[in-house]
């Protein structure tokens, strides 16, 4: 059987189609659907086109750099082999689909998100009589745009100095770039939570120690989490952001101590607790704060682009300063849905 995959003329120009990757460019040359009930079932455009130049980047017995500049066109590969690392970097350890209710995906850098903000006549459920006007929730767009962040990395590295360097661990350094692009854009969000998204929505501030918390400052129990939950009706507080201290306090508390939670840490690697919400410790939020949010309704995520990189410096190799950036912003959906702790 003769593959289209060998056949494609491969250039740099791909990567600039307007509102396409360079990846979305391939697949339309070369779909997948067409490999189904052969070897190359499971293979997207991109790992043929590694498959026909014969470039391995994982394992033991991974290529060298330099077999991406063998051809002109086997050259055109290595941006997207360079983003691709990049994304993965970006998705381990991602916390960011845990606390965002809606991934809005835009070309351009300008955004207008929409509110609704329900009155407590809103959230009552009221029964309709016959003929009596059916209760409304208004819908309307932020009077703010949602501010969008370019977020990035400098790759600095000479060619000579990385050419005979294996793709598997050059992919390791480039992970670490995304996990470093990733942390911009969670400190963002984090940002957004805390001090709203400039239309005025900041989240609730409370303090231990004061009403309606209670308790003594400086001290966390059970009781004062108790208190922050039970603030967020008709909220669900389902996800708890920990800083550091924090976390310390809330897993001292005796109701945290119950084996069962215990043996699923140990097993899954996650944390919960009697509330049933669930516990991400990080340091992008401050060692004596705690963010309680409802993940289905407090967080909007905008993404103007994903990972892009300098195709033109990358293909010719001049790798000394090629950017790697990702444009993300946050808009606040439901302001309650999200509060602040203070210890």
């Amino acid at each position: 059987m003769a593959y289209r995959f060998n056949e494609i003329k491969l250039d740099k120009g791909m990567y600039s189609e307007a509102g396409k990757g360079f990846s979305q460019v391939l697949e339309e040359l070369d779909p997948s659907e067409n490999y189904k009930g052969t070897p190359l079932e499971g293979l997207d455009a991109f790992q043929r086109q590694l498959k026909r130049f014969d470039i391995k980047v994982r394992g033991t017995g991974s290529d060298v750099v330099e077999k991406f500049f063998r051809t002109s066109e086997s050259a055109v590969l290595f941006p997207e082999y360079v983003a691709r690392s990049v994304r993965q970097g970006m998705e381990e350890g991602n916390i960011l689909p845990s606390i965002t209710a809606s991934v809005t995906k835009i070309n351009g850098m300008d955004y207008r998100s929409i509110y609704s903000v329900p009155s407590e006549d809103d959230k009552s459920l009221r029964r309709v009589e016959e003929g009596a006007a059916i209760p409304q929730t208004e819908i309307k767009t932020q009077e703010n745009l949602v501010k969008l962040h370019k977020r990035g990395r400098m790759l600095v590295a000479s060619y000579e100095a990385i050419r005979f360097q294996r793709l598997d661990l050059f992919s390791v350094m480039l992970r670490q770039i995304g996990k470093q692009i990733m942390r911009m854009h969670l400190d963002d969000a984090i940002n957004v939570l805390i001090n709203g998204d400039g239309n005025n929505n900041a989240a609730e501030i409370l303090t231990v120690g004061a009403q309606p918390i209670g308790g003594t400052a400086g001290k966390l129990t059970y009781s004062e989490l108790l208190n922050f939950w039970n603030l967020f009706d008709p909220y669900n507080m389902n996800t708890l952001l920990v800083g550091s201290s924090a976390m310390l306090q809330i897993l001292g508390c005796e109701e945290f101590k119950n084996p069962l939670t215990g043996l699923n840490f140990q097993g899954t690697g996650e944390l919960t607790n009697p509330l049933g919400a669930k516990l991400i410790k990080t340091t992008a939020v401050e060692p004596d704060t705690i963010i309680g949010l409802d993940r289905n309704y407090a967080l909007e995520m905008i993404q103007a682009s994903n990972v892009c990189v300098e195709y033109d410096r990358l293909i010719d190799r001049q790798l000394e300063r090629a950017a790697i950036t990702s444009i993300s912003g946050f808009a606040k959906l439901y302001a309650d849905a999200a509060k602040v702790l203070k210890i």
